[in-house]
């Protein structure tokens, strides 16, 4: 169903304009006497064809028409102007302001139907041409969600590929990543930026992958030439990740070559100091130790969370960005919540 708005301030003509129309099929017609009541339901309406008089009182039909044109969406929305046959300056002046085309008083039935027909035709197009763009649009949307989805799958069970190889859990994997979101938000930082940690966080230890089992997974102290094969992970994990296309693989590289470095420039692989460390990895170091702290594991129990807390604490400015550290505590609440959601199963001790 096309709706039609017919503006003239004749009532004769209106309800000849209205006849005309209803002929046509598929049509209802919205009639106005006053041009400044018709832009009123046009505001809240959007018609598919505008028939409107030229001469009228208040308001003439060219400044209609650009106060029509001038709403949001109402660019391309057919309009015909009815004008008298001598009145060519009118018709240049309606085609710069936003005219589609013109009638002749008196109307000519036949002209009329031509008119209207190609014009609602027109418009029926242009509504067909937005739904299907409106379709493309939700289609792309939908399938590059899915593309999203496959790819932060991906990443998690590449998390997961090293943490098997390690006693800790996937679990851990959450934990940490969400520690890692809370720390961003209390940071300030933009909300894709704390999507993006919650979603990199995981892929820290990725480089454990390339670690040899008898080092990985030695029960006891590593030897200083053990601990530097352990301490490799970092490049590894970033060499694995450099480079790619995707933001997310992007800033788990960052984060895996970084997450080690200490606040005072004691810590590996680069000996960063201060802001020199990224900031996802100094977010990331503090959500890594608390939850390592704080997890049971074959070879220890966890740590009661004052302890834990009384070491983050001592660590600020030396381990820790001291900003990350008040960030953390300061989503207290959520931490706890974390460790509600995100339980290990129940690891025995050796």
């Amino acid at each position: 169903m096309n709706t039609v708005l017919i503006i003239d301030d004749s009532d004769i003509n209106l309800t000849l304009i209205r006849a005309l129309v209803l002929k046509q099929g598929e049509c209802e017609a919205v009639l106005f006497a006053n041009p400044l009541k018709a832009l009123e339901w046009c505001r809240g309406n959007v018609p598919d064809l505008v028939i409107v008089d030229y001469m009228m009182p208040d308001m003439d039909g060219l400044q209609f028409i650009a106060a029509f044109r001038a709403m949001h969406g109402r660019n391309e929305i057919p309009v015909l102007m009815i004008t008298a046959n001598d009145q060519k300056d009118v018709r240049y002046d309606a085609l710069m302001g936003g005219a589609n085309d013109f009638l002749n008083k008196p109307i000519d039935r036949a002209e009329f139907g031509a008119r209207v027909r190609n014009m609602l035709s027109l418009r029926t197009g242009q509504k067909f041409l937005a739904d299907r763009a409106q379709h493309l649009e939700a289609l792309v949307e939908e399938r590059t969600a899915e593309i999203l989805d496959r790819e932060k799958e991906l990443i998690y069970r590449m998390s997961r590929a090293a943490e098997f190889r390690d006693p800790e859990t996937g679990a851990h994997i959450q934990r940490m990543a969400h520690y890692s979101q809370v720390i961003a938000r209390g940071l300030d930082l933009e909300p894709n930026k704390q999507k993006l940690i919650l979603e990199a966080a995981p892929l820290h230890d990725v480089g454990k992958i390339g670690i040899p089992d008898y080092i990985l997974l030695k029960p006891g102290k590593l030897t200083p030439e053990e601990m530097e094969v352990m301490k490799g992970h970092s490049r590894l994990g970033f060499e694995l990740l450099q480079g790619s296309g995707s933001e997310i693989l992007r800033a788990g590289a960052e984060i895996a070559i970084s997450h080690h470095e200490k606040f005072d420039g004691s810590g590996y692989p680069k000996a960063l100091k201060g802001k020199d460390i990224p900031l996802y990895g100094r977010i990331v170091a503090v959500a890594d130790v608390f939850d390592a702290l704080t997890s049971e594991r074959p070879y220890k129990k966890a740590w009661p969370l004052e302890d834990a807390v009384r070491f983050l604490e001592e660590g600020r400015g030396k381990h820790f960005d001291p900003m990350c550290i008040e960030a953390f505590l300061a989503g207290w609440d959520d931490v706890l919540q974390i460790r509600q959601r995100f339980q290990d199963e129940i690891v025995p001790l050796i």
